[in-house]
């Protein structure tokens, strides 16, 4: 009667594939318990076959969580200019996928200045959110100094966040506080995502205060002489950085087909100062 190759053959050499055991090794046990090299040899490759195509097979990817409202410009009438609370701000550029509005005069040249100069005695290295463990670190991908200013902190601040909540109608208290950042020669940050990966177990703890992040607004507070501007890497988008201008982009949900996808690419001569804020879905308190 020839030998027939079972269900428990078939486990035992992938329990065997999977303690590491060479092939040939695996075949010599085999035929020391007297199955025959023919039967040995297709039953080790029909089952490691199938073994390996499970391996290489792409996990299936959970469906994206559903949209959420986000903050967004008053731009339906197509204007050219839009009423940002106490200022005027020109719309310089819009795109619907990723959504991605590009604003102009954002804020005064004082404006700029002053928070430069409020931030740089606070400036630290920056650190990015660990969502493994819903604490902070420092990364590798960013290679800036920066600090936060708590939300409010000075008339300021209030009058800015006062500007961004009328623009982008969305309430103060749904954003936190303005982050600065400082980039020099060669400095940048790598393109990532500013939503909180729904995968990584530190993820819940961070969402405990406001939410996911759901928009973006990075204001730039001086021109470099040369690179660091804003890219979007899905859609082959740069904006420049100009001081006083602003790009806003928002995400529904925390998911790559959002396209926003995005770095600071590396300053090439002289040094890049911008203002960052993030809205949340809810009171970030």
């Amino acid at each position: 009667m020839s030998q027939q190759i079972t269900p428990e053959l078939r486990q035992w050499i992938i329990d065997q594939a999977r303690a590491g055991h060479r092939p040939e090794a695996v075949l010599a046990a085999m035929r020391a318990s007297g199955w025959e090299e023919a039967v040995a040899l297709d039953a080790m490759e029909t089952t490691l076959q199938g073994f390996m195509d499970t391996l290489q097979k792409p996990a299936v990817q959970p469906a994206p969580l559903a949209k959420v409202a986000v903050p967004e410009p008053p731009l339906k009438d197509r204007p050219s200019v839009v009423m940002a609370g106490d200022r005027p701000v020109q719309v310089l550029m819009t795109m619907d996928n990723p959504r991605v509005v590009v604003l102009g005069g954002f804020l005064s040249e004082q404006e700029c200045d002053q928070l430069v100069e409020l931030a740089r005695p606070r400036l630290a290295r920056s650190e990015t959110v660990d969502t493994t463990t819903g604490g902070s670190e420092v990364n590798a991908a960013r290679t800036s100094s920066g600090m936060f200013f708590g939300r409010g902190e000075t008339a300021l601040h209030q009058r800015i966040e006062a500007r961004i909540a009328a623009l982008l109608s969305w309430p103060v208290d749904h954003g936190e506080g303005l982050q600065i950042l400082r980039y020099g020669p060669g400095a940048e940050y790598r393109p990532h995502h500013d939503y909180f990966d729904p995968g990584q177990p530190g993820t819940p703890a961070i969402l405990q205060r406001g939410g996911q992040r759901v928009g973006t607004l990075v204001m730039y507070l001086n021109t470099p002489a040369q690179g660091g501007g804003t890219t979007f890497p899905d859609v082959g988008l740069e904006v420049a950085p100009l001081k006083g201008n602003a790009v806003f982009f928002s995400y529904a949900r925390p998911h790559p087909d959002t396209r926003t996808l995005h770095g600071g690419a590396p300053v090439l001569s002289g040094e890049k100062w911008v203002a960052t804020k993030w809205l949340r879905e809810r009171v970030f308190a």
